[in-house]
């Protein structure tokens, strides 16, 4: 039986809580202290921290951790968020074969919802976060689509995850807590303000995307009905790549994943990973690469042409994904929104008939 979940960082950081907690895989574990490093305080909490035992740390334990939950005020109120995350690293994660962050620690509350999840703090074994900003090649696109191709093959069409709560599709999560008025002004807000500078004029049409949005989701709600879904990581940008210690690429935050179409991931990663330039030179070739490694794990794979008339889907995703954010740095919001709104562009794929018939 783990440790119950947490309320506080305080209460997750005492020796006592973080004794419980490890003990269900490291048996005989006393934590008597932890000391506090560096802490990202947005919705989640994401703390690093390192941990002293009464006697050597055990074997197969970094002392070097991090924690994620929502423990701030903002937090509190979609603490629900962390429940997914806290099952990808507690049930899947050891399913998929991909590389990902290794947890110590997940779980949530039955009551709250509240997921918390302890992994190893990769920093120290020299592993690199990336975001919009930072340089990563075609050749690192197509590592990651393999590492994306693991988790897809591995839950392709699987029943084993077909009936788990946690994974069900919430495309329209923020739709229906925020009203599609405030989305839409959200979006709109990004598009004519200094992060949309660089967003084609033609595209600068929160309606039109916020539509298209809804006819995606329709589409692949009879998708579901007639082809092989699998579990997608949701939220396939290039900021929730990390390099590891032999700078390979791995995937990380998983606070979105559900059961979906592989395109979803696809389409978002290959358009935010690449400047515009190097994803038009470079799109068919990493798509190509992407089907052959489902084939190499046994999943028959799409024709080619239906898989870049879908790609386009996951295109619009990702621009609707980064149209309604707003917390983070507007650097990489710009960025993001640039390389998504030129694919989108590129592609024609607000078009409707992008949804009005089967990929």
């Amino acid at each position: 039986m783990t440790a119950a979940v947490p309320d506080t960082l305080n209460e997750a950081l005492s020796p006592g809580w973080l004794t419980s907690a490890l003990q269900p895989r490291f048996p005989g574990i006393d934590v008597t202290a932890a000391t506090l490093g560096p802490v990202v305080d947005r919705v989640s909490t994401n703390a690093r921290f390192t941990i002293e035992c009464a006697g050597d740390i055990p074997e197969g334990l970094s002392p070097d951790l991090c924690i994620k939950g929502y423990f701030n005020e903002e937090g509190r109120t979609t603490r629900a968020a962390g429940e997914p995350e806290a099952l990808f690293y507690r049930d899947l994660r050891d399913h998929i074969g991909a590389r990902t962050l290794r947890s110590v620690y997940a779980d949530f509350d039955p009551d709250t919802h509240h997921g918390v999840v302890i992994t190893e703090d990769v920093v120290p074994q020299n592993c690199t976060f990336l975001d919009a900003g930072s340089d990563y090649t075609p050749d690192q696109v197509a590592v990651s689509l393999a590492e994306y191709a693991k988790l897809h093959a591995a839950t392709w069409g699987n029943s084993r995850w077909d009936h788990q709560r946690w994974l069900a599709p919430r495309l329209t999560g923020a739709i229906r807590a925020m009203g599609i008025e405030e989305i839409t002004a959200r979006i709109d807000r990004n598009f004519h303000g200094p992060n949309g500078i660089r967003v084609p004029d033609e595209l600068k049409d929160a309606p039109r995307l916020v539509s298209a949005y809804l006819g995606l989701v329709e589409a692949l709600a009879s998708e579901y009905e007639t082809s092989d879904w699998c579990v997608i990581h949701g939220d396939a940008h290039v900021g929730n790549i990390y390099l590891d210690g032999h700078g390979r690429p791995s995937l990380v935050d998983w606070q979105l994943v559900q059961r979906g179409m592989w395109y979803m991931d696809v389409g978002t990663h290959i358009a935010t990973a690449l400047p515009p330039e190097e994803r038009r030179r470079t799109e068919d070739d990493l798509l190509a690469h992407y089907l052959d490694c489902l084939a190499s794990h046994g999943i028959e794979p799409p024709q080619i042409d239906p898989a870049r008339r879908a790609l386009r889907r996951g295109m619009v995703r990702g621009l609707y994904l980064w149209g309604i954010t707003v917390k983070v740095e507007p650097r990489l919001i710009e960025i993001l929104l640039h390389r998504l709104s030129t694919a989108v562009a590129d592609h024609d794929a607000l078009s409707a008939e992008l949804f009005s018939a089967p990929c």
